[in-house]
Order: C-alpha cells, then sequence, then structure tokens
C-alpha cells in the first residue's frame, strides 16, 4: 500500500490556515503586518486567498490591480505560508450588474433579483462566462509562477439557480439532448396524460416553481430533471472557468468546497471535473437537541461521502475555530472540542484543517462569526490557543497526510434519490428523515471502528463486503442488477423500508416492490405502508427483546427468506418485520420499520460479526468514545476521540500503540479528557 500524492504542490504538510481577507483591510498595513506575526504563532502554513475579491482586482471593466495581493502574496511566501488562489465568480462587482443586467439571476417566481448577496448571477450568462474566463485567465497569467501558488480555489460553495429566459432555452436544449429530440418520450416519461400536462412543443416546456409558485410542481420528472440540469450547467460553468487555469497553470490542481448535504447540486458528478474534493464543515456541537456524540456521527458520514467522491484524502476547506453565526443558536466550541473536531476530519481523511476565516471583520452579515483572530487583535484568547494546539498537533502528525482509508462497506447516499423522496407526495409528505435515517445505518459501523464508504448508486459496488442502502426509494437503470449481482456473488446488502418504489424519472416500478430482481435476491415482496403519525408507536420481536419503531411499517410477505422479527401491534402483528435471504453465494437482509436505533445497531452488528469487515484494532470503548483508522504501508493510524464532557478510558487488545504527539509508548488503556482526543500508532502486522 502506498501512500497518495500531496494533494496539492510543494506542500509535505498537512494544511493548516483558512479563508483570509485582506483586501477588507487595504487601509489598515499594520494589521496586514499583524497577520503575519499572529500566523506563524499559530503554526499557519497555506491560506485561501481572494474568494470574494472581484472588485479589488478588477475595479471598473477590464482594469485589472494585481499590486495589492502581490505584495500579500509576496509577504506570505516569504513567511512560510502558502496561496490556495480564489477566482472571484462567487460574488461579482456591482459595476457589472449596472452595466449588463443580464448577469443577475431571476428567481423561481420570474423576477429578477437587485444587486446584492453573493451566487448572484446566471450560470448561463454569456457576458457572465466572458467576464468570468477573463479575470481567470488575467489572475492565471499574472501568477502563473509564482512559487506560493498550491491550488486553485474555484469559486465558492457554488449554489443556486437562475430562471431566466436564457435557462429557460439552455434547460430545452438540455432536454432535447436527453430525450434524443423526442417530445414523445419526455411526455411518456414524465407522466404528462396527468392533469393534462402533455407537451406539444418543446418551447412549452418552463422551469419548475415551489409548490405555492405561480407555475408547475408537481411533475415530479419535470422536477428531477429540472435539478439535474442545474447541476449540469453548474459543472459547465466552472468548466468555463477552469480552462484558463488548467491551460495556463497545468500543474496547479483545481478544486471548489462542497457543502453538508447541499440539497442544490448533485456533488457526486462533479468528481471527473476536479483534482480533489474539499468541504466546509460546521457541526452543531453542544446542542441540546442531539448529543455530542451523534452529531460526531453525521459529521464522520459527511467526511466519509467526501473522502469516498474520489476515494483519496481531501481538504477541509472551512471549519470554524469557536462559533458561527448563521445558525439559530451560535454556540462556542467548549474546551478541547476544537482540537477532537478538527482531528476527526483528519481521521476521516483530511490532509488539511482550515478555516473561516482568519480575522473577524469589522462590518457586514460576517462580523460574528467564529474566527481565529478576534476583534481584539491579539493572541491572547481561548479560541487562538486552540488553534495554536492544533496548529502543533497537525506538525506531529505529517506522516499522516496522503495515508488512505480502507473500506469493505459501502453506504449509498444518492442524491438524486434524496431529491425524489423530497417530491413524492405520501407517506410522510414533510419530512421523511432520508438523511436521519442515513446515519442510523452508518451509526453502528462508526461506534464499532469500522470503515464506511458512502457512495452514489452508480459507483461499482464489486469491492466490497457489504452494501448498506437505507431508503433507495430510486433504483435507476442497471442499479436492481448490479445489487442482486453483488448478492449473488457473495456480499451482504441491508435495504430498507421505501425502496426499489420509482425509476431515475420518478415513475413507478411496475410489478411489486422492491422492483425486479431485488424480490428474489431479498426474498420479499412489500405490499403496502403504513405511515405512524408522529406520536405513534410499534414495537417488533427480534431475538427474544422488543424494540419499538415508528414513522415506517411495511407490510411485506416473504418470499423465499428467512423472518427474523415480527411486528408486535396493529392489524399486521405477527407479520414480518425484518427478513434474511440466501441468495446464491451472498445473503440480503430487508428491514420493513423505522427503529429508533437499537434493531438498526443489532443488526448491523450481527453483519458485522458475520462479515468481519476491516476495523479499527480492537478496544473497549465507552458509549461517547469512538475510534478511526487511516493507514500506509507500514502503520495504522489510530484516532481516538470522546465526545463526552467527563474523562474516558480506552482499553486496546494490542499494546503496541505509540502515542504521536509524544512519541512514547501509550499502553494498553488510554485516558481521554473531556472532549479529548489522542492519536495512536500501530505497527502493521
Amino acid at each position: 500500500m502506498e501512500k497518495h500524492k500531496p494533494l496539492v504542490r510543494n506542500m509535505p504538510q498537512l494544511l493548516h490556515g483558512g479563508d483570509y481577507n485582506p483586501d477588507q483591510w487595504m487601509d489598515r498595513p499594520d494589521i496586514l503586518a499583524e497577520d503575519i506575526r499572529l500566523m506563524k504563532l499559530a503554526g499557519v502554513n497555506a491560506v485561501s486567498l481572494g474568494i470574494f475579491a472581484w472588485s479589488v482586482l478588477e475595479p471598473e471593466e477590464g482594469r485589472y490591480e494585481f499590486g495589492f495581493f502581490d505584495s500579500v502574496i509576496d509577504n506570505l511566501y516569504q513567511n512560510g505560508i502558502r496561496v490556495l488562489l480564489a477566482t472571484p465568480s462567487g460574488a461579482r462587482p456591482a459595476w457589472m450588474a449596472q452595466k449588463y443586467p443580464e448577469v443577475l439571476r431571476v428567481m423561481p417566481d420570474r423576477q429578477r433579483i437587485l444587486f446584492a448577496h453573493r451566487h448572484n448571477h446566471c450560470y448561463t450568462s454569456p457576458v457572465y462566462r466572458e467576464k468570468v474566463r477573463a479575470v481567470n485567465t488575467a489572475l492565471a497569467e499574472h501568477y502563473k509562477d509564482h512559487p506560493a501558488l498550491i491550488a486553485w480555489h474555484v469559486s465558492n460553495e457554488y449554489g443556486g439557480e437562475c430562471h431566466c429566459e436564457l435557462c429557460q432555452q439552455a434547460f430545452r436544449a438540455w432536454l432535447k439532448e436527453k430525450y434524443h429530440g423526442d417530445l414523445d418520450l419526455l411526455n411518456r416519461q414524465w407522466w404528462t396524460p396527468f392533469w393534462s400536462h402533455i407537451y406539444t412543443s418543446w418551447d412549452q416546456i418552463e422551469s419548475p416553481t415551489p409548490p405555492d409558485g405561480r407555475g408547475e410542481a408537481y411533475l415530479h420528472g419535470l422536477t428531477l430533471d429540472w435539478k439535474r440540469f442545474v447541476t449540469h450547467q453548474t459543472i459547465d460553468f466552472m468548466n468555463n472557468e477552469t480552462a484558463p487555469l488548467r491551460a495556463i497553470t497545468p500543474g496547479i490542481p483545481v478544486t471548489t468546497n462542497f457543502m453538508d448535504f447541499y440539497e442544490g447540486l448533485d456533488y457526486s458528478k462533479f468528481k471527473d471535473a476536479l483534482d480533489f474534493i474539499s468541504w466546509d464543515s460546521y457541526p452543531a456541537w453542544h446542542d441540546t437537541a442531539r448529543s455530542n456524540y451523534m452529531t460526531a456521527c453525521r459529521t464522520a458520514l459527511m467526511h466519509d461521502s467526501m473522502r469516498s467522491y474520489l476515494h483519496k484524502p481531501f481538504i477541509l476547506m472551512e471549519s470554524t475555530p469557536s462559533a458561527v453565526n448563521w445558525k439559530e443558536i451560535n454556540k462556542p466550541k467548549r474546551p478541547n472540542m476544537h482540537k477532537t473536531a478538527s482531528l476527526q476530519a483528519i481521521a476521516h481523511g483530511s490532509d488539511s484543517v482550515m478555516y473561516f476565516q482568519w480575522r473577524k471583520g469589522r462590518g457586514a452579515s460576517e462580523k460574528f462569526h467564529g474566527a481565529v483572530v478576534d476583534h481584539v487583535g491579539h493572541e491572547h484568547t481561548r479560541v487562538f490557543g486552540d488553534v495554536a494546539q492544533v496548529g502543533e498537533c497537525l506538525k506531529k502528525l505529517e506522516c499522516v497526510r496522503g495515508a488512505v482509508t480502507n473500506s469493505d462497506v459501502a453506504l449509498i447516499y444518492d442524491h438524486e434519490n434524496h431529491m425524489a423522496l423530497k417530491e413524492a407526495q405520501g407517506f410522510q409528505k414533510s419530512d421523511k428523515k432520508y438523511i436521519d435515517t442515513l446515519v442510523n445505518y452508518y451509526y453502528p459501523f462508526w461506534k464499532n471502528g469500522v470503515s464506511v464508504d458512502v457512495i452514489d448508486s452508480g459507483y461499482d459496488f464489486s469491492g466490497y463486503k457489504v452494501l448498506v442502502m437505507p431508503m433507495l426509494y430510486m433504483i435507476k437503470e442497471g442499479v436492481e442488477e448490479r445489487i442482486a449481482q453483488f448478492v449473488a456473488n457473495g456480499g451482504t446488502a441491508i435495504m430498507t423500508y421505501l425502496s426499489g418504489m420509482v425509476n431515475e424519472n420518478d415513475l413507478c416500478h411496475l410489478g411489486g416492490f422492491p422492483c425486479g430482481t431485488l424480490k428474489d435476491a431479498f426474498g420479499v415482496w412489500a405490499e403496502e405502508v403504513d405511515t405512524l403519525c408522529p406520536d405513534e408507536r410499534n414495537a417488533v420481536s427480534y431475538g427474544g427483546q422488543s424494540y419499538e419503531v415508528r414513522d415506517y411499517c411495511e407490510i411485506v410477505h416473504a418470499q423465499g427468506a428467512k423472518t427474523l422479527a415480527t411486528y408486535e401491534h396493529d392489524f399486521y402483528q405477527g407479520g414480518g418485520a425484518v427478513f434474511e435471504n440466501d441468495y446464491q453465494g451472498g445473503k440480503a437482509y430487508y428491514i420493513a420499520c423505522r427503529d429508533t436505533g437499537a434493531l438498526t445497531q443489532a443488526l448491523c452488528e450481527k453483519v458485522i460479526a458475520d462479515t468481519a469487515p476491516a476495523r479499527t484494532p480492537r478496544a473497549d470503548l465507552p458509549v461517547g468514545v469512538v475510534c478511526t483508522m487511516r493507514e500506509d504501508a507500514e502503520n495504522k493510524y489510530v484516532f481516538v476521540q470522546n465526545y463526552t464532557d467527563e474523562i474516558q478510558f480506552a482499553t486496546f487488545e494490542d499494546t503496541r500503540a505509540v502515542d504521536m504527539e509524544t512519541n512514547l509508548p501509550a499502553g494498553s488503556e488510554i485516558e481521554l479528557d473531556s472532549f479529548g482526543v489522542r492519536v495512536l500508532r500501530f505497527p502493521k502486522d
């Protein structure tokens, strides 16, 4: 097993730094000089620069001003700090909106916005594309030989959609290509006879609006295709952005920063256009609505999702060292939590810890967003001390950079499936809790130190031992056959209620659920769904115990499968709730109900015991403590994280561990402070 090459040029270290906005302090050279001193104290070795700096870089059309950034970048480099240079397309200058109003985005109600906010532009506009390409070309030409430049940070958190006439025309052209110019085919796939919506001309097609809007909202095929088009158009826009960067600086990698389960774009479609993945992580630590342990679980799932897009390390591009400013309640991290949360990202495959933001601004909406440097302006704060501590720690963990994560388990998170579930008018209409269900099925593996790849249903399943498919409502063409083949070839598959119901255009599969060959692979037929009211409960008997269930109880008939659990109440009392089926060389489980977690955990731990997937060294861990592992050819790097506010102890069977911060033997029993973390190095056998 070999390490990956560095994600960015000439950087053997784990990256530590964050968003730096010196253009907000152009009139304060004293503060810019102080920034360098403080960055060195905090162990910063890289910054993201120029993310929203277009009005400084091009103050008027065609006149580029790089002098200020030249001095900033030169100073950073002279002090050992590298630059991920951003393209400025995330927020264009006022002069452009005034001169070229077509660049202004049109909202779903067909109203064109004023000059405002960010990501406020039309991705289709030829004018906007031309202006973006021009400024990016100028940036690339100017900085192509600067040794500080290690990567391109393209735009920032792409998002939103435009409904202008240019986008309508582009959408129709995209549909014509997808449906081979056959309008009858589109009508069949969108089921347009419903409510007399048959289209007789491509020009009749409009993008959807919200259900309470002026236009169409109930043709789910239209809605899904519009969402696919938005992803397509965003990637096309991004490729227009990156073309001059790749042509002028071919050795500099390109990335853009993703967001947490962002519904607006299908990130799985971006993977071929980027050199590495980066994302912005802002968990709600210390929120009383969810324990820190379960917040950590959900965050781990997101980290694994980002790692799995390209199956290599990623970059944590943004996180906060303290609080954010945009949640309903904005709590700072408690002592030790910053280090533990930062190293959780490293544990799951990040080769960086980066922040938004380096220094708090004085005005506008982000002036109270957490930062390394507070308005007080010096290093004598708890938060700065926490960041400096992480900087020191990362220096001692440099050997982890590039280490890989090996997974025998795959969990399917499919963005299009998620969008189709949201649109489906049935079951629970407002919130079907798809993401919560993913967390519920991810948790038993994470808790037991079993690494999980989080993949789209279009990925290759063949390299895994276990395939977990919660609420896989949408089964696209070819997917059912690949799932069945995975099981036939010796794999173990887990599928749940509300699975195998529709195709990629949200048309119901005929012949019963789950569709096609999946009924044979899982040995069941799901006849009916009982959607429980919020305060309603049922229970199932499994292994001599009773487990509470809620939300969904499918009425399922075994057709070859063995019944493992049965319902305890209602008209389907005694009917099967959990099924196990031997299918050719493998095994398939169908779980017909949503439980509170205990049943899912018991079943998944049975699968872990039966399949023996790769996992961290065995340890006795109290609830609230978890182990995660990366490895290279010689070592296993195990991150032991305590997400409780009490001192905890973890006991390992293998006593050969070395504590990577002290470089001393760790012994078999590891003590963890409240919200503490220890990183251990085990030799490979």
